[in-house]
């Protein structure tokens, strides 16, 4: 009698409760060999590539493209094939974790039994389809080693192209086909920047027709132009909700979308802020009157920033609100804010305060393309002493940017402006930009962020 096993998703991150479905790479009924590519999971740190941690044959696959699977629910069942290579009992690579809590019924939102399919959202609409028992819970992931090296991954051939993960999840995103874009990476690979220029230039849409295939009558025939067909409204559910129609990854307007990725853990991390700290912001404005040409915007923020931490040390703090513990820090590590489409990424900018203005530019640019390309280690996403959102690059003044814990203190910079400013004998047009100091009044007080605000409109008025 064969033997069948079911795996179970790992923890793909640090402590993440979950991860939606990018692109499976093999379908029911396929064979698959130990440590072959087996699906793309896009988690709120990167997009990982998950190997298949037996050889067998695939009974089932739990979920399609774009639903979230809970840590710990089923992913795929296996039946063992005894003629290929397995892993041995008990050699593990770090990734098992305990049972996922119950996830809630989609239609009355009370918890449900555990299941061995526990998808907690789809893009297709309706019930969600229970499958057989949950009878093991393993939950070793190929050879992945830690949670920080998942994220280093080599470009890996499937279906005759060759492409990391986060290419594949871009390329989806963006309706591009990638056996169809010319790659200009090393081996062959497709690049990020390859799939943005086919998207760009629409030569590599999903579904398209090449041109060189069209057939020669059909130019002669002029075809009638199409009515006007209007939008048609969005399908009814049984619940009486609308449901989506588009595939994953496209954006579907008028109807409600689950959350995903960076943005669903956003979505949880912003809201446990706003529960657990007691937020409050000063506002002013810098003189860059004295500025120099040439001075970097953001290298010069995050200096007095540095200068800022170095005395009143109170603001480059971690506060424990359970323990009522403190820990000051003598390292200034700054969370640089970066938006994207997928949502808020926070890379930190290590040892900040060991760094010129070109080390910082160095080293916020690296943060940038990393995030970019999805490429960033979970490891640089957490861990920074005190946090920087640049927003005046787009627009605003003052904001009250918010404090995520562990931090006590969070620095928004609005968009610079001009303003006139008295001075001896009259009155000048100064440059100046709008500082926001929000912190944690559980554990900051009052002077201590006022000094703080104090010290960096004092650098930042000096002339570089």
């Amino acid at each position: 009698m064969s033997q069948t096993k079911n795996f179970n998703l790992p923890d793909l991150g640090e402590g993440l409760p979950d991860a939606t479905i990018v692109e499976w790479f093999v379908k029911e009924g396929d064979t698959i060999r130990l440590d072959e590519p087996l699906v793309s999971m896009e988690t709120a740190k990167a997009v990982v590539e998950v190997p298949s941690p037996v050889s067998g044959r695939i009974l089932k696959l739990s979920g399609a493209a774009g639903d979230i699977i809970p840590t710990g629910a089923v992913l795929a069942s296996f039946e063992l094939d005894p003629n290929l290579p397995q892993r041995a009992d008990g050699q593990d690579t770090g990734h098992s974790h305990g049972h996922a809590a119950p996830a809630a019924t989609p239609s009355t939102g009370q918890p449900a039994p555990a299941q061995a399919n526990a998808v907690v959202a789809s893009d297709e609409g309706g019930e969600i389809k229970d499958a057989g028992e949950r009878d093991d819970a393993g939950t070793v992931v190929g050879a992945m080693q830690s949670s920080n090296t998942v994220h280093a991954e080599q470009a890996v051939a499937v279906g005759g192209v060759k492409a990391v993960p986060a290419v594949r999840a871009m390329a989806r995103k963006l309706g591009v086909d990638l056996s169809r874009v010319r790659a200009s990476g090393t081996d062959g690979a497709v690049t990020m920047a390859d799939v943005k220029q086919a998207a760009t230039d629409g030569t590599a849409k999903v579904g398209a027709t090449p041109t060189a295939a069209a057939a020669p009558q059909a130019a002669q025939v002029s075809a009638p132009a199409p009515a006007r067909v209007e939008s048609p409204r969005a399908p009814m559910s049984a619940a009486g909700k609308p449901m989506r129609t588009q595939p994953p990854g496209v954006s579907a307007k008028g109807q409600p979308e689950q959350l995903k990725g960076v943005r669903r853990n956003m979505a949880r991390v912003m809201a446990d802020a706003h529960s657990k700290v007691v937020p409050t912001t000063l506002n002013d404005d810098a003189d860059l009157h004295a500025w120099l040409p040439g001075n970097d915007v953001t290298a010069r923020l995050v200096r007095a920033i540095v200068v800022a931490c170095q005395k009143v040390p109170a603001m480059n703090a971690w506060f424990d609100g359970e323990a009522l513990t403190r820990t000051l820090h003598a390292h200034v590590d700054v969370g640089i804010a970066v938006d994207t489409e997928e949502g808020l990424f926070v890379p930190a900018l290590r040892n900040a305060d060991m760094l010129d203005a070109r080390g910082i530019r160095e080293g916020v640019n690296r943060l940038r393309e990393q995030v970019e390309a999805r490429s960033i280690a979970a490891s640089e996403l957490s861990g920074y002493t005190i946090s920087l959102s640049n927003f005046g690059m787009f627009a605003g003044r003052y904001a009250t940017p918010v404090v995520v814990p562990p931090c006590v203190a969070i620095i928004g910079a609005g968009r610079a402006r001009y303003q006139m400013t008295p001075v001896m004998g009259g009155v000048e047009s100064h440059k100046v930009i709008p500082l926001s100091v929000t912190f944690d009044h559980r554990v900051a007080t009052g002077g201590e962020a006022a000094r703080f605000l104090r010290a960096m409109m004092d650098d930042l008025a000096l002339a570089n």
